[in-house]
């Protein structure tokens, strides 16, 4: 009967049988997949028309059944299948099937497989259109394949195909962000040349690739000149050039840079520092343990208007612990953005307790835990999870269970997994408490937890040694 009970307590996935309809679908689908896989085996030449006659309703689980069973010597079938499968009007690949076809036809290791199809298109001479090329392209964008994608793009004229803007950008990002910013400079300049303009993506792909090189100045030239191109230079363009500048180390040029883009929008322009960008100049300074410097862009932050937000609080926080500031900095600063608008009491001290946490500082993060809820402060589902987990492995399950409970009345919106439950449920059959396991088994079934296989049977041992019929009742009682 306790086998039973506790039974109720592991995910159906790992009992229940697959259904009529599930099987059913599977069905389908190995069918369809079948029907086009032995058109892959049975053709020599001009793959795509072969496949078009088939008339087969295409979906992710077809066309991912038919390239996994495709083996080494079918990988260039199996490419040209996807690619054929991308162009059709019925179906658009998700970036998780273009992943997963470069995984299973092996992409990344044999770069040479793309060039193989493409050759294989113009020696066929196959129907290729800006369609096909784009989802070639995209192909190599998710293997990486910088090289490569170049070599494509060289190839529409071949072809007889224009590459459109979405081609150039994405080649140009994937230079840049290899690194070979000449290169990606290069492309964006040869756009003029075949009648193409660079649009924001364009502009924003070189300026993350100098930031990402610590070209700063580049980077801030090329944003200047986005405007002959009638792209606008907003506030995440700004806020990402701020990005390269802090992570450059210049906290004064970033000073500088976040006074010009105040000063672009107290003239009415179309620049507005946000929360992410006083966020970004208030955590370099924090790394850089210049918390002063860093609660002075707080005011300046405030003094726009700006509220902080979750993230802005979370850094200043734990850049006031790591910096040793007194308490009653720490005090002060939960005043202030508090006061400030954007985060409440409870974000605040559940942030301090996260950091504290994470900084090895046990001891005071329980301190100010147990403050918020003597006090009436809702802890946040990650404090709460951590600070549990904490006790857990300190095997205090009985003072584990009392905070647990606490928790509870507080009604928090929880992320305490299951995993966190059966620990402390078996800690405390380990331990002899019986009560405290049996009210804290009712609460997991009341929740409908599913614990693992392996926990059930840990815990089942555990009841067994206790040999207290009482707890036995109880949990056989729900």
């Amino acid at each position: 009967m306790l086998n039973h009970l506790i039974s109720r307590l592991v995910s159906p996935s790992l009992r229940s049988h697959p259904s009529k309809i599930s099987a059913l679908r599977f069905s389908t689908t190995v069918s369809a997949a079948e029907r086009l896989y032995d058109q892959l085996q049975g053709c020599t030449t001009n793959l795509e028309k072969q496949l078009a006659s088939a008339k087969v309703k295409l979906d992710s689980a077809c066309i991912n059944e038919v390239i996994r069973r495709c083996h080494p010597n079918q990988f260039q079938s199996g490419l040209r299948f996807f690619i054929w499968a991308g162009t059709q009007s019925s179906h658009r690949h998700s970036p998780f099937m273009y992943s997963k076809a470069c995984d299973f036809l092996k992409i990344r290791a044999n770069p040479g497989l793309i060039k193989d199809v493409v050759e294989a298109y113009r020696k066929e001479e196959c129907f290729v259109s800006v369609k096909t090329m784009r989802v070639v392209l995209t192909l190599c964008n998710q293997a990486r394949l910088a090289d490569e994608a170049l070599w494509v793009l060289r190839k529409f004229p071949e072809f007889d195909l224009c590459a459109d803007t979405v081609a150039y950008n994405l080649v140009i990002r994937l230079f840049a962000d290899k690194g070979d910013l000449n290169m990606a400079d290069m492309l964006m300049k040869k756009m003029d040349c075949v009648d193409l303009y660079p649009d924001v993506i364009t502009y924003t792909s070189l300026i993350n690739g100098y930031c990402n090189a610590g070209m700063i100045d580049e980077a801030w030239k090329l944003a200047k000149e986005m405007s002959k191109n009638d792209c606008v230079l907003n506030t995440v363009t700004y806020s990402r050039i701020l990005e390269g500048v802090c992570k450059s180390g210049s906290m004064e040029a970033a000073l500088e840079l976040l006074a010009e883009m105040e000063k672009e929008d107290g003239g009415g322009g179309s620049i507005s520092p946000n929360a992410v960008t006083y966020t970004l100049v208030i955590q370099a300074f924090c790394e850089k343990k210049r918390i002063r410097e860093a609660l002075l862009v707080l005011d300046r932050m405030g003094d726009r208007g700006c509220t902080p937000n979750r993230v802005t609080a979370s850094v200043l926080i734990q850049g006031v612990l790591e910096s040793d500031e007194d308490v009653k900095d720490l005090s002060k600063l939960i005043d202030k953005l508090v006061k400030l608008g954007g985060v409440s009491l409870s974000e605040c001290f559940s942030s301090a307790t996260v950091s504290l946490i994470r900084m090895k500082r046990w001891g005071e993060a329980e301190k100010i835990f147990r403050l918020m809820l003597v006090r009436g402060i809702r802890p946040d589902g990650l404090a709460c999870s951590l600070v549990l987990r904490e006790l857990c492995l300190s095997e205090r399950f009985l003072d584990c269970f009392l905070v647990y409970q606490e928790i509870e009345k507080a009604d928090v919106k929880s992320t305490i997994d299951s995993d966190i439950h059966a620990n402390l449920l078996l800690g405390l059959c380990k331990q002899g408490s019986s009560w405290e396991a049996a009210k804290l088994a009712k609460s997991m079934l009341d929740k409908k937890l599913r614990l693992r296989v392996s926990h059930v049977e840990k815990i089942i041992e555990a009841l067994k040694k206790t040999g207290d019929e009482d707890l036995m009742r109880r949990f056989s009682t729900d």
